[in-house]
């Protein structure tokens, strides 16, 4: 009956975590009525990990099932576009799940479809405590509910700035503020010096791993809400002055010798432990500005007790919000309310939903998931989010997830459009980058050669194999 129990291992931490606290159970002894919870779920084992285990220690007379929605996620037929809203659809029909673990997108769209339990009801009856949650959550949660709140999320993560303080106040600059823009940011990397060897010299910011102009001005189009493809009319959307902006800003910024990029050909291969740890210039000193997630604190923490050098390790840091568009300045791409839990409007076992999502959503899940150490986001109560140094872990909540993402419904276009649009896109702004073209020259084709892709019949499977290996290979050589 209780699959949990299954999970031998890992339900001896829960237990020993939830030892003489108090959830709010039956403090009379009094016994319970027996209850069904059928969960819609990507995989029973992960779900009873991540929330399964700790709701079945408080809820026992709760019976959790999990139907298993990893299925719809795996390739069709050859040759077959697949449509996942309609499967998703078809299963919620079949298996008819009370509790829905919903994306932001099919949140959005099963609210306005009525398919989804209005939570309101339940938060007025039993006093529900919103204080204390992440600010803005459930009124960006109501506002794509049409103002009705249908689904809570367990966690949130997002990108932050980590910027070294020291290396600031070394050279004079101004630290950087939650909700600069792109332009401001980048300033502030070009004030730091660009002399010296690559190996030794101090870099003003790090935006990703490649010093493609493509991903930089993808990356900055996309804070500006800026699309390349629209995939409801799938048509282009590149050639427009939004996106010669995004790029000639990239391109400055390139030039200014103020980024740091990863050299593809050090790869560290046979070097010590400590050379890895040191190799990232934030970790040792020499970067100013870098943008990650929630895990590179736990990367910082490691070189730390590992590199007992003193001096050799940054210890002065703290964290501001992503760069962000001064149209658009209190959301991000980077920022993500994960694992939305919504009752499915025709449940019978509503009831057993609803102390579900109460429960993970209280400060006591909270308080007890804050001490598992793992990368699924942070607790959505801000009490648990921070450390004892008092740096600004805020910039971890304080932008509200875009609703414009660059990749949104890209399901809906060709199969291999993504790859060989992204593939011409680099070679087009390599041109850019090495001054054998205009950015708007390059633009303009891009435009037109992306509409072509669009026109295409979608690849099969087999036919989508042989273009990865022949790039593969193009690459390689």
């Amino acid at each position: 009956m209780q699959k949990w129990l299954k999970k031998a291992a890992p339900i001896v931490l829960a237990v020993s975590l939830l030892t003489g606290c108090s959830f709010g159970g039956d403090k009379e002894g009094k016994a319970k009525e027996q209850s069904t919870l059928k969960v819609m779920y990507y995989d029973e084992s992960s779900f009873f990990r991540e929330y399964g285990m700790l709701f079945s220690a408080i809820y026992p007379e709760v019976d959790i099932q999990v139907v298993e929605t990893s299925s719809l996620y795996r390739s069709g037929n050859e040759g077959e576009e697949v449509d996942r809203e309609k499967l998703q659809q078809e299963f919620i029909e079949k298996e008819k799940p009370d509790l829905l673990m919903l994306d932001i997108k099919d949140y959005e769209k099963m609210a306005e479809e009525g398919k989804l339990y209005d939570l309101d009801t339940y938060v007025v009856k039993d006093k529900f405590n919103t204080e204390g949650l992440i600010p803005g959550m459930v009124d960006y949660m109501k506002e794509l509910g049409g103002g009705q709140l249908y689904g809570m999320p367990s966690s949130v993560s997002s990108q932050v700035l980590y910027y070294n303080k020291a290396l600031f106040d070394k050279y004079g600059v101004p630290h950087p503020t939650d909700q600069m823009n792109w332009a401001d940011v980048i300033g502030l990397a070009r004030q730091f010096p660009t002399d010296g060897e690559p190996a030794d010299r101090v870099y003003g910011l790090k935006v990703g791993y490649s010093g493609a102009l493509s991903d930089f001005s993808t990356m900055l189009a996309d804070s500006e809400g800026l699309k390349y493809v629209d995939p409801k009319t799938k048509k282009m959307t590149i050639n427009t002055p939004g996106w010669a902006t995004s790029v000639q800003t990239a391109l400055d910024a390139i030039k200014s010798k103020a980024l740091y990029f990863e050299d593809p050909n050090n790869s560290m291969n046979g070097g010590s432990y400590e050379d890895y740890l040191l190799k990232n210039p934030f970790i040792s000193g020499r970067l100013a500005m870098t943008i990650d997630g929630t895990y590179f604190m736990n990367e910082i923490k490691e070189a730390t007790n590992y590199i007992k050098e003193e001096g050799a390790v940054v210890k002065d840091w703290d964290m501001v919000t992503v760069p962000v568009s001064a149209q658009l300045p209190d959301e991000s791409s980077s920022a993500y309310y994960s694992s939305i839990f919504s009752i499915a409007k025709d449940s019978p076992n509503a009831d057993a939903a609803w102390k579900f999502i109460s429960y993970i959503s209280s400060e006591e899940y909270a308080r007890v998931k804050a001490k598992m150490i793992d990368y699924s986001g942070l607790p959505i109560h801000t009490k648990y989010i921070k450390d004892d140094e008092g740096r600004n872990f805020a910039a971890f909540y304080k932008l509200k997830p875009s609703r414009n993402n660059q990749y949104s419904d890209f399901d809906k276009l060709p199969p291999q459009f993504g790859m060989m649009f992204h593939d011409i896109m680099n070679k087009e702004f390599k041109e850019i980058q090495d001054g054998k073209k205009e950015i708007e020259e390059s633009l303009e084709y891009l435009q037109v050669k992306g509409d072509e892709l669009l026109a295409q019949e979608p690849m099969t499977d087999k036919e989508m194999n042989e273009m990865m290996q022949k790039q593969m290979e193009e690459s390689q050589n």
